[in-house]
This record gives structure tokens, C-alpha cells and sequence, in this order.
């Protein structure tokens, strides 16, 4: 049950990465981020009465849970405003690696030989999307014929002649993508300790009240403006929505006895087969094939990880 739990989890997950790319279309990073977190909480009301008696060291903990929820998301939302949905969906995948590493070393889970060959997997699919053969071929043939500097990402930020600032490169915001893997990695691992002692509710409720507090501290702090727009902006209700119902299922998997951390981690990422597609028949992004040839291969890793489980 609690497999299935994580497998809803994912696919909602896919779903929600939708939602992020059309809300950031028409709103910035912090302003999304700030409203999408206080509509979370406001919608989580019904689960208030269920959210009391926690003790200093929960609170703590779930604080710390929200803070690398907030590193994640403000890193995460950043990237995919600029990097195509397909290949954020690609680079999520390397979570596995992380949220392994944290399952066997802080929660003593046993890395049996299936799940280390699924990590070999795991580790070439993502190593076999830094090299498209393809697209190497076809970019130096066009750098042949006509080689003018081509950056999606810069072009429209820097002056000809100027040299592109860093920040605001692709590999910049693949960088800002695997922050946002590692401090998910970290949050999951706090799910699974914090469940151990507490309700779905009480870890819902109290970290994104957590999230609306670090995020208005930081709205403050960078004197950024939360415009009239993001209340119409129907994207991030989705986002809040979403985000409701698939943390309560994951709570709950996380409270069932057997669960383990590195196994979830393993079955989420069924999240990047469907932003993939999404990226594919929803914003119409190229090299789709290539993406899917690397999912594959990571999703194989996924299917030898958790066959010891059936």
C-alpha cells in the first residue's frame, strides 16, 4: 500500500512540474513561491484541529525540513523557469542518488547489491545526458557553417561582445537543479524521521507555515514585490492544490511500517516520465527522444532497486 501511496505521489508530482512552468510564465520566481505557499497552508485548514501537541524537538525539526524545502523550491522554480521541462525532468532523476546516500547513512538502511546496480543505472543515464551524440554531431556541423555563439538562455541578457555573467547560463541553472535534488533528498529524509513520531497533519500544517515564514522573510529582505497579477494567476492555485493532496500521501506512506526511504525514492521518480511527455506534447520541446533514451535507462536502475521488494 505504501508503494502505491508513492506512485500517486509521483504522478501528481509530474503533473504539479506542469503547473510551475505555466505559473512562472506570467509571474516571478518569489512571487509564485510566496503565494503558493500560503494557499498551501490556508487550504490545509481543515487539517488544523489535527495538527497540535507536537513537542520543541518536532518543531525544530520540521522548521528544518521547511527551510530545505524553501533551498529546494527557490532553486528548483528558478531553474525551471529558464531550463525546458523535459530536462528538468531528467535531471530530477539524480535525487536517487542523493536520498540513497542519506537512507544508508543516517537511517542505516541496507544497500544490497539490487539497488547498488540500480544506482550504476541510475548514475549512466544521467552520465549519457550530458553526451546526445546526435546533438554533438549536429552542433559542430552548424558551428562549422556558421560560428556564431548560439546561448537560448543569455542571448536576450547580454550586449554583443559582452561576455554572458554566469548566473545567467544553462549550466547556472542545471547547477540550481541539482541543489534543488540534494535539499529534496534532504526533506525527504525528514520526512521519514519526523513521521516516525507525528501525524500527516502535524508535519503538513507546521512546514508550510514554516515555508510561508522564510519566504516572506525573503520577499522582505531582497525588496521584491508581490504583485496583484499572482492572486489571478490560476496556476499556482493548482500548484497549492496539488501540493495538498500529494504530501498527504506521501506522509502516510512514510508512516506505514516497512517503508523505506531509498525504495520511495526510487519509485518517485516515475515524476519524470510524465514531465518527459509533458514537456513534449505541452510546450513542444525538442530532443525529446535523446530524454527519454536516458529516463529509460535510469527508470531500468529504478525497476532493479525495488525488485527485492515484491
Amino acid at each position: 500500500m505504501w508503494m502505491l501511496f508513492v506512485l500517486i505521489y509521483a504522478i501528481i508530482k509530474g503533473i504539479r512540474e506542469i503547473f510551475k512552468k505555466k505559473a512562472l510564465e506570467e509571474n516571478s520566481v518569489i512571487e509564485v513561491l510566496f503565494v503558493y505557499s500560503l494557499l498551501s497552508l490556508l487550504m490545509a485548514i481543515p487539517q488544523f484541529p489535527k495538527a497540535g501537541g507536537i513537542t520543541g524537538p518536532q518543531y525544530a525539526g520540521t522548521a528544518f525540513k521547511a527551510f530545505a524545502m524553501f533551498v529546494a523550491w527557490l532553486a528548483g522554480f528558478s531553474s525551471i523557469k529558464k531550463l525546458p521541462l523535459s530536462l528538468i525532468g531528467v535531471l530530477d532523476l539524480s535525487r536517487v542518488l542523493f536520498a540513497t546516500l542519506l537512507g544508508v547513512v543516517i537511517l542505516g538502511e541496507q544497500m544490497t547489491v539490487y539497488k547498488s546496480v540500480g544506482l550504476v543505472f541510475v548514475a549512466a543515464g544521467l552520465l549519457f545526458l550530458k553526451f546526445n551524440p546526435l546533438e554533438i554531431i549536429r552542433k559542430k556541423k552548424k558551428d562549422n557553417e556558421n560560428p556564431i555563439i548560439d546561448n537560448e538562455l543569455s542571448a536576450q541578457n547580454s550586449l554583443p561582445g559582452e561576455k554572458t555573467p554566469f548566473y545567467k547560463t544553462k549550466p547556472w541553472f542545471i547547477f540550481l537543479a541539482i541543489i534543488c535534488c540534494i535539499f529534496n533528498a534532504i526533506s525527504g529524509l525528514m520526512d521519514k524521521i519526523l513521521m516516525k513520531d507525528m501525524n500527516s497533519s502535524q508535519l503538513f500544517v507546521w512546514y508550510t507555515f514554516f515555508l510561508v515564514i522564510y519566504y516572506g522573510i525573503y520577499t522582505v529582505a531582497t525588496r521584491q514585490k508581490i504583485t496583484k497579477s499572482v492572486w489571478k494567476n490560476k496556476w499556482v492555485y493548482l500548484l497549492a492544490f496539488a501540493l495538498v493532496v500529494m504530501d498527504n500521501f506521501l506522509f502516510k506512506a512514510n508512516k506505514m511500517p516497512g517503508s523505506e526511504i531509498t525504495v520511495m525514492t526510487l519509485i518517485k521518480q516515475v515524476t519524470a516520465i510524465v514531465t518527459i511527455i509533458a514537456g513534449k506534447l505541452v510546450f513542444k520541446e525538442k530532443n525529446v527522444l535523446h530524454k527519454i533514451l536516458c529516463a529509460t535507462i535510469i527508470i531500468a536502475g529504478i525497476v532493479i532497486g525495488i525488485i527485492p521488494e515484491f
